[in-house]
């Protein structure tokens, strides 16, 4: 009796743990399969954009030390935006490399141009808009702002996203991005921020998961016909 009585106790954890982490689990295995059969080149947008952008040379860049207010240097880089070259200056300020003028953020013309360096030229521009803030679910997350989204005519609702600041491009986001970056948040149970590996949900459920499968494992030990007679065996001898 006490043997049946610790098999139906087991069995009932083990059958309402199922049914509590279940649906968690199938979300686990069809994101799992997702991202085992997903091409992450595409996933990224790769397929969108031009294998190589097209880039200009410039003469007569004045010296950094020429820009105007004389900032103290630590990072530059040199960008071009609409065929004009631009210093990038300690990832804060954008000066015309040409005459050492400071810029502000760039123009919706000024955007496209940069977007057409990097993606498809078979791809048309649908709208354009400025954004300035975002919250921790968009796809466009932990990423420089302000920023211009670019729209396109396509299937897959293709976005390309420009940093208005300094004129860089960022990213692109389609279909299959945002599918991927659903089932990512599914996967890792984060539903703040879905990047986060170690909150608590997601550690209580794998927890919960590993007792379940044990729990199984010795449900079977404990109602196994071939354990039992292997235990007479042994114990006979």
């Amino acid at each position: 009796m006490a043997k049946k009585s610790i098999a139906l106790k087991i069995r009932k954890t083990h059958r309402y743990l199922g049914l509590f982490i279940g649906i968690q689990f199938i979300m686990w295995t069809v994101s799992g399969l997702y991202f085992s059969w997903s091409n992450i080149n595409e996933i990224h947008g790769d397929q969108f954009r031009k294998q190589k952008p097209n880039l200009t040379s410039f003469n007569q860049l004045i010296s950094p030390s020429q820009l105007e207010n004389k900032p103290a240097i630590q990072s530059i880089e040199l960008k071009e935006i609409n065929h004009q070259p631009y210093y990038w200056v300690n990832k804060k300020t954008l000066y015309n490399a040409l005459n050492g003028d400071v810029k502000g953020v760039i123009s919706e013309q000024e955007a496209l141009f940069v977007a057409q360096k990097y993606m498809k030229d078979e791809l048309k521009v649908k709208n354009i808009k400025l954004i300035t803030q975002v919250d921790a679910h968009h796809e466009y997350r932990e990423k420089l702002l302000p920023a211009y989204v670019i729209s396109y005519h396509d299937n897959e609702a293709v976005k390309a996203y420009v940093s208005a600041n300094d004129g860089t491009f960022q990213t692109i986001r389609h279909r299959s991005w945002r599918w991927f970056d659903f089932l990512w948040m599914t996967h890792t149970m984060d539903y703040e921020g879905r990047d986060n590996m170690n909150n608590f949900l997601l550690r209580s459920f794998s927890l919960l998961g590993l007792i379940t499968v044990l729990s199984g494992f010795l449900l079977w030990y404990i109602s196994s016909p071939s354990i039992r007679k292997l235990k007479k065996l042994f114990f006979k001898r």
